[in-house]
């Protein structure tokens, strides 16, 4: 069976300020371009027996500069909804909310389109995504790649790994690179995290 590989997109102006981007689909940066097209080393030489992007530009960009082929766009590998806090820094939250914490809490809704999500409804997408890699893993036809952002990926890593979505606070991940869960002994693992050339 293959290995599962995580691919956060490459940096944005809001990944560098620290504000919460979910819908708001700004372009990587020039760094950014330059993390994702550092990745591809990473990902050649791989079969991948399908290979999935989050539908925001950021993701699909990276897709691209990072040599991955046939990427085919989900839906549910969108970022964490924050509703009334897109945009915001978790400092600006903590001047009005000061034991505000985005993994127990969840988010205020927002402006229309953006009602907001709890931990446990990004951990149902993750869900379905994972359900989605184990039927590609299960033909035996290489490896599953999913090229999307931090926070969903922290929570799909925690849901692999028999976790609460909650728990995804456990796995901090940085812009432009590859994490891999794998198995040992037939239970998930945590093979690489937080990989760069």
């Amino acid at each position: 069976m293959g290995d599962l590989l995580l691919v956060r997109h490459g940096e944005t102006e809001w990944s560098v300020s620290g504000q919460h981007t979910s819908h708001t689909d700004l372009p990587l940066t020039q760094h950014g371009e330059e993390q994702a097209k550092s990745l591809a080393p990473l990902l050649s030489g791989r079969t991948f027996a399908l290979v999935l992007t989050s539908p925001l530009g950021r993701a699909v960009r990276t897709a691209e500069l990072a040599g991955l082929t046939g990427a085919v766009p989900d839906p549910d590998l969108h970022e964490w909804d924050y509703g009334g806090y897109e945009g915001v820094t978790t400092a600006e939250i903590h001047r009005t909310r000061p034991t505000w914490d985005l993994w127990t809490d969840g988010v205020p809704p927002g402006p229309d389109g953006a009602p907001g999500e709890s931990p446990e409804e990004v951990g149902r997408r993750a869900d379905r995504v994972l359900a989605r890699a184990d039927a590609a893993l299960g033909q035996d036809a290489g490896d599953v790649v999913l090229v999307a952002h931090a926070h969903f990926l922290r929570v799909l890593t925690a849901r692999r790994l028999g976790l609460t979505p909650a728990d995804g606070r456990l796995f901090q991940l940085a812009t432009g690179t590859v994490s891999r869960l794998s198995t040992e002994h037939d239970r998930p693992v945590v093979a690489e995290w937080n990989t760069r050339p």
